[in-house]
C-alpha cells in the first residue's frame, strides 16, 4: 500500500527517515516482543521527534523492563 511522504498516520518521517533501504521501524520491530520492539523503536527515532536523551532513556527503560521479565521467568 503506497502512502504520500507527508503522512504522519500511515508512514511518520521520524521513522522512516535515513534508511538508505527504505524500511520503515515497524518492519524492524513488529516480530519481536513488546518490550524488545518498543526499545528499537525508540532507539531508531532517538532525536528525531522528541528529545533525544528522552528517547534513549526510554529504550533503556523497555531493556530493563524486558530483563526484568525475563528473570522473572527463571
Amino acid at each position: 500500500m503506497a502512502f504520500a511522504k507527508a503522512d504522519s498516520v500511515h508512514h511518520p518521517s521520524h521513522y522512516a527517515d535515513g534508511w538508505s533501504n527504505g524500511a520503515e521501524v515497524i518492519d524492524l520491530t513488529e516480530n519481536l516482543p513488546f518490550n524488545r520492539g518498543n526499545a528499537i523503536k525508540y532507539l531508531c527515532r532517538a532525536g528525531k521527534k522528541n528529545d533525544e536523551l528522552e528517547d534513549l532513556r526510554k529504550a533503556a527503560w523497555y531493556v530493563n523492563r524486558e530483563i526484568e521479565r525475563m528473570g522473572a521467568a527463571k
